[in-house]
Order: C-alpha cells, then sequence, then structure tokens
C-alpha cells in the first residue's frame, strides 16, 4: 500500500505499487505507472507518461516526463521510462520522448544529481553518474558506467561510449569513444580512463590493449580510416577493442579531436 501525504495530489488513475511513498505537495498525474518502494519527495511533479521501475528515488521538486522542449510536437503519447534503484535529486527535470523515439529512457543504478536536465528521446544507460547542472539536449545516447562532471553541456545527438569520464563545466559537441578521460576548451581526448577501468574489472592486459588502440587512433599519423585498419590488423579484437573500433566507425557527428 502507498504512503501519500494529504496534501499530495494523486490521480486516482495513476498506478502505484506496494511501499510507494510520496511527499507534500507532490503531483502525480493520470497516465504515471511507479513500482514498489519508489520514494517521490515533496513538490514533486510526475506527469502523463512517466513509468519508474522498482525503488526509483525522485528527490525534492524534480519534474518527471513533463512534454518535450521540441517545436514539432504535437502532443502525442509517449513516455519517460526510469530504471530500478535510480537515484534523481532535487529540481532535476527529464522530458518524456517525442515520436522520433517515443520515449526518454534512464537506466537502472544510475545517479542523477541535482538541476540536471535531461532532454527528449535521451537514452541513458545503466550506472551512470551526472554531477550537478549537467545539461542535455535532445537524441543524446549515454552508455553504462559513464560519468560526466558538473555543469557539462552536451550537444543533441552525441553519443558518449561505455566507461567514459567527462570533465565538469565543458561543452560536449562531438561523440566520445569508450573508455577514455575527456577534457579540456574545446573538448579533447585526455587519455583513458585506467582508475575508471581498474575499478570496473579491467586487468592490465586489456588496459595496456585499450590504450595502444587510442595511440593509434590519436598520436599517429594515420587519418581515421586507416588507423581504424590498422588496430584491425595488428590487434587482437577483444570486447574493448572491437567496441572501439565499431563505436568510432559509426559515428555520425565526429569523435572529439586527440
Amino acid at each position: 500500500m502507498a504512503t501519500i501525504h494529504p496534501t499530495a495530489i494523486v490521480s486516482t488513475k495513476a498506478e502505484l505499487g506496494e511501499n510507494v511513498s510520496v511527499g507534500p505537495y507532490a503531483i502525480i498525474e493520470d497516465d504515471v505507472i511507479i513500482a514498489d518502494d519508489c520514494t517521490i519527495q515533496a513538490r514533486a511533479y510526475i506527469a502523463n507518461g512517466a513509468r519508474l521501475a522498482k525503488n526509483v528515488s525522485v528527490g525534492i521538486g524534480a519534474v518527471l516526463s513533463n512534454p518535450p522542449q521540441d517545436l514539432k510536437y504535437r502532443d502525442e503519447k509517449t513516455t519517460l521510462e526510469v530504471g530500478e534503484n535510480t537515484v534523481i535529486r532535487e529540481y532535476a527535470t527529464l522530458n518524456r520522448g517525442t515520436d522520433y523515439n517515443w520515449k526518454t529512457v534512464v537506466g537502472s543504478n544510475c545517479f542523477l544529481m541535482s538541476y540536471i536536465h535531461v532532454a527528449h528521446d535521451c537514452v541513458i544507460g545503466n550506472n551512470v553518474i551526472i554531477s550537478n547542472a549537467v545539461q542535455m539536449a535532445g537524441h543524446v545516447e549515454i552508455d553504462d558506467y559513464v560519468g560526466i562532471g558538473g555543469m557539462t553541456a552536451v550537444h543533441q545527438f552525441v553519443r558518449i561510449g561505455r566507461h567514459c569520464f567527462i570533465g565538469g563545466g565543458l561543452r560536449v559537441n562531438k561523440d566520445v569513444p569508450p573508455y577514455i578521460l575527456a577534457q579540456g576548451e574545446p573538448i579533447q581526448y585526455g587519455g583513458i580512463n585506467s582508475v575508471g577501468l581498474s575499478r570496473k574489472g579491467f586487468d592490465d592486459e586489456d588496459i595496456a590493449q585499450i590504450k595502444r588502440a587510442y595511440r593509434v587512433l590519436y598520436k599517429s599519423d594515420l587519418i581515421r580510416r586507416e588507423a581504424l585498419d590498422k588496430i584491425r590488423s595488428d590487434f587482437e579484437m577483444t570486447k574493448s577493442i572491437e567496441s572501439i573500433v565499431n563505436f568510432v566507425e559509426s559515428s555520425q557527428r565526429g569523435i572529439i579531436r586527440g
């Protein structure tokens, strides 16, 4: 049974699971599904299309699944999906999707800090940490185990590969390949995320191979196509190396500079 503060406004059409807690002055609209053990704190607004999995925590004043800030949006029925055990802190805003992708997605075990904005049709993977005041435009894709420093802006349609760490106060206007540190103004390759990879169980040989691959990609005189061909010919195509090659090869915006 849900525990709902007397001052909260919760639609009778909304579906609330067991042990859901709804704080003072929170608002939950009709087309909302909230699974077991979620916490909706004071003054949070959960709009139509929100789908929260188990044990999601929504902070004070956060606004979830409000309409996208897209002039092409015509009130089509879209959703915002949030995975299990994700924490969304104070005054974050997460828009639902448009008919481009029909949904905005945040994975499981994520930590989204205060004042962040996740725009329409973004897809965020699992175990992602997004620091205070990060601002994302529409259609951004962030893979698993990414960390983004505070007050960073991410351009629309940018892709960020798994296990990256992006520094604070930056402008991400190109794709960021997996396993690296991104830093500087303009944003650029700053080495690989060795500490993060080691903490996630990557062995020394795998980390060394990733470092060598990026040396070919960023530090040689080869153009990108030649660098990818050299990596294919000279490296064992482990899962890590294959993911680097596939990411760079499929980039539509181009990758950050070396």
